[in-house]
């Protein structure tokens, strides 16, 4: 009997040692298993922190490209072909080839005079011969007949075990106000230095313009008290007479621009009869020339609404032009009808103007031939006043076959 209760209280004993054991095994997995889950949870908030901040980073990413307004590409050397992933560039008419696209067919795209340095830039980059492409090309619009300028930049990202290229990435953007800016910066450079040019050679013709007139009324008038003979006299005079209005003609123009420019001179119209303006002008500068000056005037009456001392100082200066350059033959002052306006024109049978130089002769200080004189305002001043009565003016001649200035005014 004792045996068996000590058998059994050993066997008891043995019981509860290994529940104990199980019990120690059991939370100690238990706890295995809380601090793996807790690792775990860790490792989970971490990798969402990174998606957040990945996510962040990429909207962040997308805000840059569509406030710098780029394309964004790749290039993969190997098969020669682009793909773009973002496209946030202004306007609609862009060209964006489909993924893949071979690279000389997106090439083919650009204006062919860019085609073969952008090719060659390309080519060089993905060869690894260069680590950056950057090119300014014109590409063909979605619209068809247009162009626009583009700026790209690419660098290589990725390289083989042998140094090779195996991925390119590269950026666009349209550059097409730039571009215009540069243009008219550059235009108005060339016309600064063309300007000042024109200036320098300007003042070095006034003196000797002026100079000439004065020299001579001083001459004759020096003269006139020592010469009896009243014929000597009347010619002495009438030299003068004549040098007076070259020299009036010469201030009358440079006052003419610096009203022009400063803006002082304000339009008085008003009705006015071309016969009569035209009768006399042809009558005051017929003596200052032996070539006939004539008058075409269709009508007996043509009242045109403008500036009577604006218009007369256009005629004077287009008739003046005229007796400088015609030698033989005849010089025409003329007016027709065209439409709701009047075409008034100065035809001569002179030495004509090349078709290079017409446009340049309206400019100011501009002279074709600097052994005629003159200062270059004259038809400078043509074209001030011509705009300022809302007209538009222009020159039909061959070289050798003279010439026809027109200018065309509103009739009321």
């Amino acid at each position: 009997m004792a045996d068996s209760i000590l058998f059994i209280t050993v066997r008891s004993s043995a019981l509860i040692f290994l529940l104990w054991i199980a019990g120690g095994v059991f939370f100690l997995a238990l706890l295995a298993m809380i601090y793996r889950q807790v690792v775990q949870r860790r490792q989970l908030e971490k990798e969402l922190k990174e998606i957040e901040k990945m996510l962040q980073t990429n909207v962040e990413y997308e805000f840059v490209l569509k406030a710098m307004r780029l394309a964004t590409w790749h290039v993969e050397p190997n098969m020669r072909s682009v793909s773009f992933d973002n496209d946030f560039r202004e306007n609609n008419d862009n060209y964006t080839p489909e993924a893949g696209t071979n690279i000389d067919d997106w090439i083919k795209q650009l204006l062919p005079s860019d085609q073969s340095r952008v090719k060659k830039a390309l080519d060089d980059i993905c060869k690894g011969e260069t680590d950056i492409f950057y090119q300014q090309y014109q590409v063909k619009s979605a619209i068809p007949g247009k162009t626009y300028w583009e700026e790209s930049y690419a660098t290589i990202v990725d390289r083989d075990s042998d140094g090779s290229p195996t991925k390119i990435v590269g950026a666009s953007m349209r550059v097409d106000e730039r571009k215009e800016m540069e243009s008219a910066l550059i235009l108005a450079r060339n016309k600064a230095e063309e300007s000042d040019r024109l200036k320098t050679a300007f003042l070095a013709n006034m003196g000797h313009e002026i100079r000439t007139p004065l020299n001579a009324i001083v001459g004759f008038a020096d003269l006139l008290p020592v010469v009896q003979d009243e014929n000597d006299r009347n010619q002495i005079i009438s030299e003068i007479q004549q040098n007076n209005q070259k020299l009036l003609r010469i201030v009358g123009g440079l006052v003419s621009m610096a009203e022009i420019e400063a803006g002082a001179r304000s339009l008085a119209m008003a009705a006015v009869d071309l016969n009569p303006m035209f009768k006399e002008i042809a009558e005051f500068y017929q003596p200052g020339t032996d070539v006939p000056i004539l008058t075409h005037m269709p009508q007996e009456e043509m009242l045109v609404h403008t500036d009577q001392t604006v218009l007369r100082e256009i005629v004077d200066n287009l008739i003046q032009n005229a007796i400088k350059f015609t030698t033989n033959g005849t010089i025409t002052l003329g007016y027709d009808i065209n439409g709701d306006q009047i075409r008034i024109w100065v035809s001569d049978t002179g030495r004509g103007i090349a078709k290079q130089d017409q446009e340049r002769i309206f400019e100011r200080f501009v002279k074709l031939d600097e052994f005629v004189p003159g200062t270059g305002l004259g038809l400078s001043v043509v074209k001030s006043h011509v705009m300022n009565l809302g007209g538009t003016l222009g020159v039909e001649s061959e070289l050798g076959e003279g010439a026809e200035f027109w200018v065309l005014l509103p009739l009321k």
